[in-house]
């Protein structure tokens, strides 16, 4: 069990959205990662959302041929009416993979999400590029972590960025170490908890969901 308990049984469907105004920061992988993983947590039944017009997330979810972990694909002019029926999916979680720039839409998804997850990648360029999408998030009062993804082993800047990061919110304990790994096991719509159960990359995903997981129990207890 992860630690801040378990979440209440109720009908409604908890939302997490995973958005940065910045592309290339890996909110896709975490998305998918994040949903097998609730799933084999036993914290399930999880269904991701993918309202990326370029539709990566939908592209994985079709070759991955799963009817256990079901995806919904929203096009942009539907947001507004679609995201609020998510509350009542029937699932325990829903997981949203965002476009990037488009803050329009991504505000739509802030609005209905219950936890906003913030990847951000070790480099100038990306802490610099963080600030619109903080800045969005507050605005919608969302409780939100910022996740630090592809870091380099024993490199200065991932340190300086959690410190930089950790300025402007909560930065999740577990970082996502830059291995080949995690891209390849997405070409075949698997992810490195299926195609490297004992690996370091596994253990990692595993570890951002269970204090994602603890994050939204601590939440709903408060």
């Amino acid at each position: 069990m992860p630690a801040g308990g378990v979440l209440a049984r109720r009908d409604e469907t908890r939302v997490i959205a995973v958005c940065s105004q910045k592309g290339g920061v890996g909110k896709t992988t975490i998305a998918a990662h994040l949903g097998v993983r609730a799933a084999m947590a036993g914290q399930g039944p999880a269904v991701l959302v993918d309202t990326d017009p370029q539709g990566s997330l939908s592209e994985w979810w079709r070759s991955r041929a799963e009817e256990e972990l079901p995806l919904s694909a929203i096009k942009m002019g539907d947001l507004a009416r679609e995201l609020p029926t998510l509350r009542n999916c029937g699932a325990a979680v829903a997981i949203i993979d965002t476009p990037p720039a488009l803050a329009e839409s991504i505000r739509a998804v802030v609005s209905v999400a219950d936890l906003v997850l913030i990847p951000a990648r070790p480099s100038p360029h990306d802490l610099r590029a963080i600030g619109g999408t903080i800045d969005l998030v507050q605005r919608a009062r969302k409780p939100f972590l910022f996740v630090v993804n592809g870091a380099a082993n024993r490199a200065h800047i991932t340190a300086e960025c959690v410190a930089a990061l950790s300025e402007h919110g909560r930065v999740a304990p577990v970082i996502l170490y830059q291995r080949t790994e995690w891209a390849a096991s997405m070409i075949n719509g698997r992810t490195v908890l299926e195609t490297n159960r004992g690996g370091r990359s596994a253990r990692e995903a595993a570890d951002l969901w269970d204090y994602t997981y603890a994050q939204l129990a601590m939440r709903e207890a408060a």
